[in-house]
């Protein structure tokens, strides 16, 4: 049983974290200016939003649900112009004030790039419906479950999504020497351009 559990946590780990969004194109930005440790930073924060989210759709469902459904446009277009403006700034940032692939590092923080991504991740709490989709189908969480066995749950959540930002950054990484300045400045702006047009799909699916 715990078995069957630990993969299917795998399993939705890397469900909700391969598809590229904002998180994903951003983890492949800092990646590139900065190495592979801060793309890590950056996808594991993204996951820990996600296992908190999980915790809701594992405790606190009912109530969140009504929540959400109430405000729903309002929570979808807020998130949407987060994204937009979390865009705008990628896309004018400049990678001369970002270490050079064959320089040292800068004082850059692991942590700020960890916290950026969890609030951006929490700013979309419509990521519920996607766990309860998938914790439905995988018949993943069961009332019977101890409190170590939802924690076990969460940590095979985290191992999955951790193996795909390892792998995507790894590949990533191995790339990142060859780009100049002018070429992580176009990454720059390729990933901004992503990262708003994705918070505008957000906000007129919301109006629309």
């Amino acid at each position: 049983m715990n078995f069957d559990i630990f993969i299917k946590g795998i399993i939705i780990g890397l469900s909700v974290s391969v598809p590229m969004g904002p998180i994903g194109m951003l983890c492949i930005q800092r990646t590139l200016n900065r190495g592979q440790k801060y793309g890590i930073a950056t996808g594991l924060g993204a996951t820990v939003s996600d296992l908190i989210y999980s915790v809701i759709t594992i405790f606190f469902l009912n109530i969140v649900l009504d929540f959400i459904e109430e405000r729903k446009l309002i929570i979808q277009i807020i998130g949407s112009i987060i994204i937009i403006f979390f865009g705008l700034w990628i896309f004018n940032s400049h990678p001369s004030k970002q270490p050079l692939p064959n320089e040292k590092h800068s004082d850059n923080s692991l942590f700020s790039d960890f916290f950026t991504s969890t609030a951006l991740t929490l700013s979309n709490p419509l990521i519920l419906f996607v766990l309860i989709a998938l914790f439905s189908q995988f018949d993943f969480i069961h009332p019977e479950f101890s409190i170590w066995g939802h924690a076990f749950a969460l940590f095979s959540i985290l191992i999955g999504a951790t193996i795909w930002w390892i792998t995507l950054t790894g590949l990533v990484n191995r790339f990142r020497y060859r780009f100049s300045i002018r070429g992580l400045k176009i990454i720059n702006r390729l990933t901004g351009g992503v990262i708003i047009i994705i918070g505008f799909v957000g906000a007129l699916m919301g109006l629309f």
